[in-house]
């Protein structure tokens, strides 16, 4: 496992400060923000932030958050999913993360499983045509894709070798998902992992806000690594926190708290 941290966490600076930061406060990798990417291309080439990154000597862990749309029009997503491929491969960045949207209300499970692995095959075909996969993330009470088994059947449907999840622990907890759910992920399709730790309020109250840095909340952090460790996870650790609090400091002081808080959890592991 390696460590990482990704764009939401440093959300109000530019892409060119989080590699920065993140390579001052020691990281090995970085998952970037898309919006950061449009904004950062708009004046920049795809082959200077491959310089930046080899530069800075740090690794691309995924590009994220991509939207996997299965319940409306998708036209969009998907040239949007062509583009990152394009400069996934050019950059070597190995995932694409996505999210699905949710299904009309009253929409039979089974339909919207099979409509949802249809949309995530095309996805794949794409990514795969520039030696990319993709990453199904289950987003907390989601009311299709809550956790891991849940994105494991949308990949058994689709049966596409270019077809991952990834694993955020806040999202985790707040679905309810158990150590013995994240035991039985094949670890050949866990791309990416997402970690956090979650302020002490009932799960239906939780949102992205109550995200805190790592051994500060009440998620059961450190058996869920001995956990990765046992199956050979040697992917990204990618801290990633959505806080208002943290947000206000400046782009080295987050970096370097998190990477701080990633340490202290994985030496203990």
């Amino acid at each position: 496992m390696y460590t990482c941290i990704n764009g939401a966490t440093t959300m109000p600076y530019t892409l060119e400060q989080d590699i920065e930061s993140a390579a001052r406060a020691g990281f090995e990798g970085v998952e970037i923000w898309s919006r950061k990417l449009d904004t950062y291309l708009e004046t920049h080439s795809v082959d200077a932030l491959k310089e930046l990154l080899g530069r800075h000597r740090l690794r691309v862990a995924a590009l994220c958050p991509y939207s996997l749309i299965g319940f409306s029009d998708n036209r969009g997503s998907i040239i949007a999913i062509r583009n990152a491929a394009d400069i996934a491969e050019k950059i070597g960045c190995p995932v694409l993360l996505v999210c699905g949207d949710p299904p009309p209300a009253g929409t039979d499970r089974d339909n919207a499983l099979d409509a949802m692995a249809n949309v995530a095959c095309t996805y794949a075909d794409w990514a795969q045509d520039h030696g990319v996969k993709i990453a199904i993330e289950p987003l907390g009470r989601h009311p299709l894709i809550p956790g891991p088994n849940e994105a494991l059947e949308i990949i058994d449907r689709a049966d596409h070798e270019s077809l991952g999840l990834m694993m955020d622990t806040f999202h985790y907890y707040k679905s309810g998902v158990t150590l013995d759910d994240i035991r039985r992920i094949p670890v050949e399709l866990l791309l990416v992992v997402h970690i956090n730790d979650s302020e002490d309020r009932p799960r239906e109250e939780l949102n992205d806000k109550h995200r805190v840095y790592m051994g500060e909340g009440i998620i059961p952090l450190k058996p869920t690594l001995e956990i990765l460790k046992e199956k050979g996870y040697a992917g990204a650790l990618s801290v990633e926190i959505f806080r208002d609090e943290y947000w206000s400091q400046d782009p080295d002081a987050i970096s370097v708290a998190s990477k701080q808080a990633l340490d202290r959890l994985m030496t203990a592991v």
